[in-house]
């Protein structure tokens, strides 16, 4: 994998995204050549028209990031790509009519744009075709030799056998685990040399997956296998680089504490963050003011009952504050006040509520809360106290969550469904806790980006 700033890549996707982008720039000029032999033009040199070509490519590279077109299961199914496709190009030609109203400079001729677009779609499908064959084999894939044969080593190989595994095991060790749930481990003992076995495996790094590492860590053979130019790591840190989330099941304070993250010397980045949300929310609540006033008007109508709530939420410190949304349930949701989860198809839920939550209109009015600063566009979701209380008392580290601005997107949104149960909760933090750790705009901007995917293809909105 690459790292960007603090967030791990897989090549693959590194790869393509070239690949693509080489192709978008490669379209744009073809669709200019093509309109240009068709008048008789004679072609100028390619240097002049590259800002025309960049603003051809730049936008729709953007657009496929956006819809999820990077996303393993999209790279390893060929319908799924081809559909986020045609969305990313139909929304790269909405932006590009904007842009080219903007900055009419770099704009493309329209005929030619018409034929960049064909061009484009045509060479994207068929990188899709002859990648996918690719991602199948191990030419991508970095080979992993496991230190382990139990349940640790056993996620491991769930994980390698998953739609995009970026990795693959190429063997495991059993180091005298109490419980084998890996057959097909070789005994430590049958093995002469570690470090030449992982040699001769091809491997390029090794996983540390030792269910009881007290007084049973390996030394000499880690120190052998590191001077063979082969990467040690541990189980914790190799699941947060493949998985994009901290394993709660894994983790302990120490590795908390001596990991690389939660860096204190984000003064720049906290600035310019705030930045954009003082700027994003106010143009937002601007251009969505029409919206917003419709939809109350159709909960007026459809319900008895205000159009707008607040509700109390715990923020950056655990301070609490209230935020406002538009009503999607029935006025009498909570009796009592007192707080309770959402359900699949919750009948408390109303036909205007659950169009609005499932394109998350509803959420539309925080950004007042953005502009005052009680939140971000993007961080862990706040939640209330009630559940917070219940939440800290049963799930390590969830206090941690709270170090960090919350969000109206975040991490955990983009990557889980949406949850109303205690499991629920303990996979979205492991996500939370990957964002506080791993902060910076690049990992902001993605979340950003990837939200339009959670638009569009909406996953258990409730």
């Amino acid at each position: 994998m690459i790292r960007v700033f603090k967030h791990y890549v897989p090549n693959a996707v590194v790869l393509l995204g070239l690949i693509d982008f080489v192709l978008l720039l490669a379209a744009a000029e073809g669709g200019w050549l093509l309109r240009a032999a068709q008048i008789d033009m004679l072609p100028e040199p390619i240097w002049g028209r590259l800002p025309q070509l960049a603003a051809f490519a730049v936008p729709l590279t953007v657009a496929m990031v956006g819809v999820g077109a990077y996303q393993a299961d999209v790279l390893v199914s060929f319908r799924q790509a081809v559909m986020r496709l045609t969305v990313a190009v139909c929304l790269g030609v909405i932006f590009l009519s904007l842009l080219y109203f903007l900055m009419p400079t770099v704009t493309l001729w329209r005929s030619s744009l018409f034929y960049a677009m064909l061009f484009a779609i045509v060479g994207l499908i068929m990188a899709r075709l002859l990648f996918r064959r690719m991602l199948g084999g191990e030419r991508f894939r970095r080979r992993v030799v496991v230190l382990g044969a139990g349940h640790r080593a056993a996620r491991l190989g769930a994980l390698e056998r998953a739609n995009g595994a970026s990795f693959v095991v190429a063997g495991y060790v059993a180091m005298g685990e109490p419980i084998i749930a890996v057959t097909e481990a070789v005994p430590r003992a049958d093995i002469p040399n570690l470090a030449t076995f992982v040699v001769e495996r091809g491997a390029t790094e090794v996983v540390l997956a030792i269910e009881e590492r007290r007084n049973a860590l390996p030394l000499k053979d880690l120190l052998r296998v590191k001077t063979t130019g082969v990467h040690v790591n541990e189980f914790s840190t190799f699941l947060e680089r493949e998985t994009g989330r901290i394993d709660l099941a894994s983790v302990n304070p120490s590795w908390l504490i001596f990991s690389d993250g939660f860096a204190s010397g984000r003064m720049l980045s906290a600035m310019a963050k705030r930045a954009f949300d003082i700027a994003a929310s106010g143009l937002l609540l601007l251009i969505a003011l029409p919206v917003i006033a419709l939809t109350a008007i159709a909960i007026k109508l459809e319900s008895r009952g205000p159009a707008f709530y607040r509700q109390r939420r715990v923020g950056l410190y655990n301070e609490p504050f209230d935020i406002l949304k538009l009503r999607s349930m029935r006025q009498d949701a909570e009796v009592g006040g007192e707080a309770v989860w959402a359900q699949e198809r919750d009948p408390r839920i109303t036909r205007i509520g659950r169009v609005i939550r499932k394109v998350r209109i509803d959420e539309l009015p925080q950004c007042w809360s953005v502009l005052k600063g009680e939140m971000s566009f993007v961080g862990p979701r706040p939640e209330r106290p009630q559940f917070v209380e219940e939440l800290e008392q049963q799930l390590p580290f969830y206090a941690e969550r709270h170090m960090v601005k919350p969000g109206i997107t975040g991490w955990a949104q983009i990557n889980y469904p949406y949850g109303a149960s205690i499991e629920d909760a303990r996979h979205k933090l492991e996500y939370d806790l990957y964002y506080a750790k791993n902060y910076s705009p690049f990992l902001d901007l993605l979340i950003l980006l990837q939200t339009l995917r959670v638009v569009l293809w909406p996953s258990g909105a409730r």
